[in-house]
């Protein structure tokens, strides 16, 4: 019987529960999933999100639902629905597909359930090389500035961007964290300092577009941040708002990494304008909503433009820190992501 926890997901008893992570910070929300369309909608609504998280908790549907006796072509058919649930995180897909191997096997359910907790054990092992990678990339009294939400939320580890600072904070770095809000929803702002407050780590929340003065005072000596999809020629996409942040750190002189696990590399796709970007509902920028209620801003007939990731081309990074190592532009160009695992 499966029996795994993390921050987000956790199996208990052959029940896959989930925590809504739109009701954080303010509640601590954990919501039975129990079908196919309600972890498609919880991905769509964010109450999930990360893409390892997502990858994970699809698969971890599909297992919960092979260990209470689900057919083989229902199982089938449940993975090619999840596997649609978000365009732009191959983590997703990646995972999916191995699942459907799984599922394609006489003995389904048993070899459903193991690669479910196995694709489990790897993403926290992952987790926990990338962040012994990255934290030697930091010196203790960095001032280190992240984007969106790249912790145990996203992920059933450590972390990404967030694990390397989690890292570098547990050897006794004395470190302080500039919190991007991240607009339009927030993640920033309600899921990583709350996470960073949990972890006692110290940080000040900013508005977005405060980066610039912050680089340009000096009060920035990295940028660590995570990727929904890196493209075979190291270009990326991650939360909208990223590729401002690699544009003003080389502009600034500032060391800008990208860290994601080998599961977010993509070798069919070629470079970041064949990375599928996902456009996100209108609401998002004309208002806010969460477990404090709705707010609506701007006029109601507005026209609203609203991608929810953006690419940042791999001349503008520093460093691409994965679980296998870290990579420079040179290692990058002579096809380092074409060797990794997977």
């Amino acid at each position: 019987m499966l029996d795994l926890q993390a921050t987000s997901l956790k199996v208990i008893q052959n029940q896959l529960y989930v925590l809504d992570q739109t009701a954080l910070p303010q509640q601590e929300i954990w919501v039975h999933c129990q079908s196919v369309p309600q972890m498609v909608s919880m991905i769509q609504q964010l109450q999930l999100r990360g893409a390892p998280a997502i990858g994970i908790g699809a698969c971890l549907l599909l297992a919960v639902l092979a260990e209470a006796g689900a057919a083989q072509q229902q199982l089938q058919q449940a993975a090619i629905t999840l596997r649609a649930a978000r365009p732009t995180a191959v983590n997703l897909m990646n995972n999916i597909d191995v699942m459907l191997t799984a599922l394609a096997q006489p003995d389904y359910q048993s070899a459903c359930i193991a690669a479910a907790s196995q694709l489990f054990a790897e993403d926290v092992a992952l987790c926990q090389r990338m962040a012994e990678l990255g934290a030697e990339l930091v010196q203790s009294g960095d001032r280190i500035l992240t984007h969106c939400n790249t912790g145990g939320l996203a992920t059933v580890g450590l972390g990404t961007a967030f694990g390397v600072i989690h890292q570098a904070h547990r050897q006794g770095k004395a470190i302080q964290v500039w919190v991007d809000e991240t607009r339009p929803l927030l993640q920033g702002g309600r899921l990583t300092a709350w996470e960073l407050g949990q972890q006692q780590i110290p940080y000040q929340l900013i508005c977005d577009n405060m980066a610039a003065m912050l680089m340009a005072q000096g009060l920035v000596d990295k940028i660590f941040v995570g990727s929904d999809r890196i493209a075979a020629n190291g270009d990326f996409a991650n939360k909208i708002g990223t590729y401002s942040l690699a544009v003003l750190a080389h502009y600034h002189q500032v060391p800008f990494y990208v860290v994601a696990p080998y599961t977010t590399v993509d070798l069919n796709c070629p470079d970041g304008a064949a990375i599928p970007i996902e456009q996100r509902n209108a609401s998002e920028v004309k208002g806010v909503s969460g477990a404090f209620g709705q707010v609506s801003w701007a006029p109601e007939a507005a026209e609203v433009y609203n991608p929810a990731f953006d690419v940042t081309p791999a001349k503008l990074v520093t460093g691409w820190v994965l679980d296998t190592g870290v990579f420079n532009q040179q290692q990058i160009a002579a096809g380092a992501l074409q060797r990794q695992p997977g």
